[in-house]
């Protein structure tokens, strides 16, 4: 998931800021999400697809590499 929510937020040139803000989230939260240093619940994880306007299914496939 974190390998994907940072592709989907550089697709979208958003910083994590802006994505934080977006999803009602901080930026240390999005960077700790980005970096799988955290476990996220479905709630948040449904607000960070949200702001990136993707399905939450997205962000927890398998990245294709």
């Amino acid at each position: 998931m974190a390998f994907n929510v940072r592709l989907r937020r550089v697709e979208k040139q958003r910083s994590q800021e802006q994505l934080g803000f977006a999803a009602g989230l901080g930026r240390t939260f999005i960077s700790q999400v980005e970096r799988a240093k955290i476990n996220v619940s479905l709630d948040n994880i449904e607000k960070i697809a949200t702001s990136l306007d993707v399905s939450a299914s997205d962000l927890l496939k398998w990245p294709a590499l």
